[in-house]
């Protein structure tokens, strides 16, 4: 994967991915792929829905009110040279 992203990327991925990705979050990761193979994670996500998804729909709002949103919009304003393809269309979103 590291041929699509920059060499700053990558040479932090070898300097700090030891450090982020460590036994305990390998443990996690590994709790969340049982969720998902044993059905747990699809069945949680279907009551959710029926439910009409209020924890979704509250996670959602959290993060969008988070400071990175507020940044990261200033940040993408300053890139014109990026305008034209956006991938998503927030008025719709």
């Amino acid at each position: 994967m590291n041929y699509s992203i920059s060499n700053t990327a990558e040479y932090g991925e070898y300097v700090s991915g030891p450090r982020i990705i460590t036994s305990e979050s390998k443990k996690a990761m590994k709790s969340v792929l049982t969720d998902i193979q044993d059905g747990t994670f699809a069945r949680n996500w279907v009551l959710e829905n029926q439910a009409g998804a209020p924890s979704f729909h509250a996670k959602r709002a959290r993060m969008n009110d988070h400071l990175i949103e507020e940044v990261g919009e200033k940040l993408r304003g300053m890139m014109h040279w990026a305008q034209n393809d956006r991938l998503v269309d927030k008025s719709r979103n």
